[in-house]
């Protein structure tokens, strides 16, 4: 991944709106331009180019179909990022550690309630 396109989404994650959009996308695949701006208060003009922002950088594909598009969350930007820089040890002891700390967590609310 090139510089410029590194640049392009992560700027496009930097807006807690676009990161809801790739939210919704993830967990409603092949949903509508309209579902998704039922999902937010701004007008439908500012979801376009929210989605216009995502679809340029690759984060999300859209496919026509008829008057309808579908539109598709793609992760395949955010798996290269993450490959550049880790490595296949790192990534066991982040994900190890991650759960350790979700543990300790979950166990210090329950000692809390």
């Amino acid at each position: 991944m090139r510089d410029e396109e590194l640049d392009d989404v992560f700027q496009a994650l930097a807006h807690r709106s676009r990161r809801e959009i790739l939210d919704i996308l993830k967990s409603e695949p092949g949903t509508s331009v309209g579902n998704v701006c039922r999902h937010f208060e701004t007008s439908r003009i500012a979801v376009l180019k929210h989605l216009r922002v995502l679809e340029g950088c690759g984060l999300v594909v859209s496919v026509k179909e008829g008057r309808t598009k579908r539109l598709y969350f793609n992760a395949v930007p955010i798996q290269l990022i993450h490959e550049r820089w880790t490595t296949e040890y790192s990534e066991l002891w982040a994900s190890r550690l991650t759960a350790l700390k979700y543990r300790v967590e979950t166990a210090n609310e329950e000692e809390t309630t």
